[in-house]
């Protein structure tokens, strides 16, 4: 195990080894610049009332009655702001909460999960309360200056957990910034509210080279909130605000470039870390543009342009749902509607419009709040409609045939892979997710949760001898990255869209998985080998009344057959988990198919009448 985690390690990039080991040694002995940074933060007046000038667009209503965590725990507001140290889950909260940041464990707190704790400091509420501000409502901007008066005073600049995370800061200060865009004051910001900001990017700023080390959204957040932060307090003529403004710019066309694939694949093989990037680089662009600040590079539009693409591809346009795959922590930025969570056609409308030059849903609908409240005005050129597509960087394999569309996931890890998901099967049925992922739950929890989501048995994969694909490293680290073989890209024909992939673990075992949909019939060809004592075929169904009759399961609407030529040793029906919001998890049925010596198995699936 140890030259296995030596040789991750290496993997992960000497560069991002060197950073992070700085980091936490000058943490650990006091002597890092983020232990000795000071500001002030404080007032009563962060943004004045608006005058004359009332939107007509529509405001949201998140936490207005009620505080919304991870898009679906919904907690009463009173007159009061919320216990900015209170974990809503648990009722327990962060003590202390007078230590320096850095003095705070990273987990281990007697609250939970931490991001319990810092979901209520995002700032979701002052975006809503600026928007109903913006409509004329002085009762929200009231209380929105109430509750940032609060907050100042309850987490003063770099002491408690709020302060912990630079990403954190970062979307923080994307919130404060929009809100000031809503109001209609980014030219002439009130002084408590330059003072916060200027706070933030002073933490933001000292951790910056950790956050790139991570390669993932911490350095694309954390340098846009640079950018547009520094922008900002240079209006103001802030000291070197200017120079946080380059530094940001610079760092963040670096990110894009290095984290985002020429295909618009991004390095956290994650649909919702995909959705939060492109959230970042949408409102870095809007801003530029409001700014009248020099355009960025271009790879940074190239790669963004991509990126829009790629989570346009994954999109169901009836529902605005997607694949559950890769890492999902409820993460959603700049929240300008009241849509669903798991809508993500807001932020696909908004960044095809600004990167694409093109609508991607034709009809008027909530999700063109969010382009609306930003300012984008919404081409009237729609873009087509995506087809069959390999996102080949990144992994994803995407075969459409008339309503159904399914996404097979093949091993490509130039970054580090959270999930154990190789060669998993997402099926759709318009807006149906019939074999579906699980998604993450939390990310500190229980042993056998933290195992079983990100684990091999929580996908619609092959899993062997009771073993993941990739052994565990580290809470958030794999070993023994996987590399495909017998790629077969997708194509068409007459016939119908296929694709194929597979892969040889650590250990031996192979899987190669070949896939068709083809008029409303998916097939999918399994080929295993090379384990020891067992493999086991596991298909996770949409929630519904699954009847098995021998080797055939169905419901009321769809049917599902597994063949085999080799002995099925057990076929049966378990109850598996699946977590579509943060902190939620729920029941779901899998079919488990087990066999003991290498052979083919074969699944078909179509709809009851076909």
């Amino acid at each position: 195990m140890l030259l296995t985690k030596i040789h991750t390690y290496l993997q992960l990039g000497l560069t991002n080894i060197l950073r992070v080991a700085a980091y936490r040694i000058g943490i650990r002995i006091g002597l890092h610049p983020a232990t000795r940074i000071k500001r002030k933060i404080g007032g009563e007046r962060f943004f004045r009332n608006i005058g004359n000038y009332i939107s007509t667009l529509p405001s949201s209503g998140a936490w207005k009655d009620e505080a919304v965590y991870f898009g679906w725990y919904r907690v009463p507001l009173g007159n009061d702001p919320p216990d900015w140290h209170a974990n809503p889950f648990s009722g327990k909260r962060v003590e202390p909460t007078d230590l320096q940041w850095w003095k705070l464990p990273d987990f281990g707190l007697d609250a939970g999960d931490i991001k319990c704790v810092w979901e209520a400091s995002r700032f979701d509420w002052v975006v809503a309360d600026a928007q109903r501000g913006a409509t004329g409502d002085n009762t929200s901007l009231e209380k929105l200056n109430r509750w940032l008066s609060d907050w100042c005073r309850k987490n003063p600049a770099y002491y408690g957990p709020n302060w912990k995370c630079g990403q954190e800061a970062s979307i923080r200060v994307m919130h404060l910034v929009v809100a000031a865009m809503i109001l209609q004051q980014e030219e002439n910001p009130n002084p408590e509210l330059v003072q916060l900001v200027d706070a933030h990017l002073v933490r933001i700023r000292s951790t910056l080279s950790y956050a790139k080390a991570q390669d993932n959204n911490h350095g694309t957040s954390e340098a846009a909130a640079l950018f547009i932060g520094g922008s900002f307090l240079a209006k103001q003529g802030v000291a070197g605000a200017s120079l946080w403004a380059k530094k940001g710019r610079i760092c963040l066309e670096k990110r894009v470039s290095r984290l985002v694939s020429p295909d618009g694949s991004f390095s956290q093989y994650s649909v919702n870390y995909h959705r939060l990037m492109l959230d970042t680089l949408c409102f870095a662009e809007v801003w530029r543009r409001k700014s009248n600040c020099e355009p960025f590079s271009k790879v940074f539009y190239e790669r963004a342009s991509a990126a829009s693409w790629w989570l346009y591809s994954m999109v169901a346009p009836e529902s605005g749902d997607a694949p559950n795959l890769g890492a999902n922590d409820g993460a959603r930025i700049l929240q300008m509607s009241d849509t669903d969570y798991r809508d993500f056609r807001p932020s696909v409308q908004a960044a095809m419009a600004v990167f694409c030059e093109k609508r991607a849903y034709g009809r008027d609908g909530e999700y063109n709040r969010h382009a609306g409240w930003l300012g984008v005005d919404l081409p009237t050129e729609k873009a087509r409609q995506p087809g069959c597509r390999q996102f080949d960087h990144g992994g994803y394999a995407i075969l459409r045939a008339g309503c159904w569309n399914a996404v097979l996931r093949l091993p490509r890890f130039r970054f580090r892979p959270g999930h154990c998901d190789a060669l998993h099967l997402d099926l759709w049925h318009g807006p149906d997710n019939l074999l579906r992922d699980a998604g993450s739950f939390s990310y500190n929890t229980d042993e056998k949760w933290l195992n079983y989501f990100p684990g091999t048995v929580a996908h619609n994969t092959v899993s062997f001898d009771d073993r993941d694909q990739m052994p565990k490293v580290g809470k958030f680290l794999r070993g023994k990255w996987l590399v495909s073989r017998g790629v077969e890209p997708v194509k068409e024909d007459k016939y119908g869209a296929f694709a194929a992939a597979g892969y040889c673990d650590w250990k031996g075992a192979f899987h190669h998985r070949k896939v068709c949909l083809a008029g409303g019939l998916l097939t999918v060809q399994d080929k295993v080998d090379g384990f020891a004592k067992k493999a086991v075929l596991r298909w996770r169904l949409a929630p519904g009344e699954w009847q098995l009759e021998g080797s055939i399961i169905y419901d009321r609407n769809y049917i599902l057959k597994v063949f085999a030529d080799v002995p099925i040793e057990r076929i049966e029906i378990v109850d598996g988990w699946e977590s579509r919001y943060y902190m939620k998890k729920t029941v779901l049925p899998v079919l488990e198919i087990e066999i003991s010596r290498g052979g083919h198995l074969t699944t078909e699936f179509k709809a009851a009448l076909i």
